[in-house]
């Protein structure tokens, strides 16, 4: 049985399909999120919208076969998925309100500290403690952080007003996020001969829908306590009329949870391919192209103005980061030589019987 290791590596043709796939799904959800929040008062019931699409498309999977996952729901996978539902609601909830208080273009930096939130929760939860090199990258991410918050205040160019509610969302979004990732860690359980990537991958999916489901349930109570009620009857009982070449806040909520709704979906597959099929190196280059294809294409439709300080911001940001994958992947390689080593330096003992029978073929001889 041939390992893991001695499988021929990925063509060039599937490195390039998976980070396009990544970058377009990627690209499309900022995109349209953007667009609708625009337009929409109503950002959590948006929200609500795409988690009812994303859990539609997943039980059309598993009707059909394509994904194979649990759906029963009990007691006991209650209280498992609460911590994860719980934070997977208030970060999915902060980012819908980052991205509609702040311009798409500024969105990476409103969200810039993930790395120094992933380190610190991973130190306080995990018990994992950052190398002097990952403390470097960190100290290089929160740079660019600061850059973006003290030399652009001027968060969203479609408003006069620079108010920091949107960098105060886009650090709860951020670090919600980090959470997520170590509660995830904390109950994954890992296969053996199989990669953390792919165990992750088969969890994610094999959860998807009840955690789908039990997000949106739990974000019912929440659209009301935020206020989006009177929002969501004006929305459904607005009668628009469109400017000629327009859409109306109705068609641009519907087609906008539609696509956000379909592609949410496939980032996720996307996401955990672009790391199965390349490295997380290159997966975080490409998430670093997909930052600057944001900008670009945020100036082009939204018309944001990319300010020195924002794309300072923007580029250190992702020189941090980027330094940050090729520190934690150096490490991974030399904790895997090691563990190599250390195995090599240790013989095995021969057991008696083989001891005697050594004696007895000597004797023979």
């Amino acid at each position: 049985m041939s390992s893991q290791n001695d499988r021929p590596p990925p063509s060039r043709l599937a490195v390039f399909g998976a980070v396009t796939f990544y970058l377009v799904a990627a690209l499309a959800m900022i995109i349209a999120n953007k667009w609708v929040l625009n337009k929409s008062s109503t950002p959590l019931f948006f929200l609500f919208m795409q988690l009812l699409v994303a859990v539609l498309l997943l039980f059309i999977c598993r009707v059909l076969r394509i994904l194979k996952f649990n759906v029963a729901l009990s007691m006991p996978m209650v209280k498992g998925l609460a911590p994860l539902v719980l934070i997977n609601v208030i970060g999915l909830s902060f980012n819908n309100f980052t991205l509609q208080l702040v311009d798409a273009s500024y969105y990476q930096v409103a969200r810039g500290l993930l790395v120094p939130f992933t380190v610190a929760t991973s130190f306080v939860f995990l018990h994992s403690r950052p190398s002097l090199l990952v403390l470097v990258a960190c100290g290089i991410v929160t740079a660019g952080f600061l850059v973006g918050v003290l030399l652009d205040q001027q968060y969203s160019t479609s408003t006069e007003s620079s108010s920091p509610l949107g960098i105060i969302c886009g650090l709860v979004s951020t670090l919600t996020t980090s959470l997520h990732a170590v509660v995830i860690k904390r109950s994954l359980d890992i296969v053996n001969g199989d990669t953390i990537e792919l165990a992750w991958y088969s969890n994610l999916l094999r959860r998807a829908l009840p955690n789908a489901s039990h997000s949106a349930l739990l974000l019912l109570p929440v659209i009301h306590l935020a206020g989006e009620t009177p929002g969501i009857i004006d929305l459904l009982t607005l009668d628009e009329v469109a400017k000629p070449g327009e859409w109306t806040t109705w068609q641009t909520f519907l087609a906008g949870t539609a696509v956000t709704g379909v592609f949410g979906f496939l980032i996720c597959i996307a996401g955990f391919l672009s790391i199965k099929v390349t490295s997380p190196i290159t997966h975080m280059i490409s998430s670093a192209v997909r930052s600057v294809f944001q900008s670009l294409l945020a100036m082009w439709l939204f018309h944001d103005i990319i300010t020195t300080g924002r794309a300072s911001s923007i580029g250190i940001i992702l020189i941090g980061s980027i330094y940050y994958t090729y520190v934690k992947n150096e490490e991974a390689i030399a904790r895997a030589k090691q563990g190599s080593s250390s195995t090599a330096m240790y013989e095995r003992v021969p057991r008696k019987s083989d001891v005697e029978a050594g004696k007895k073929s000597t004797t023979q001889d």
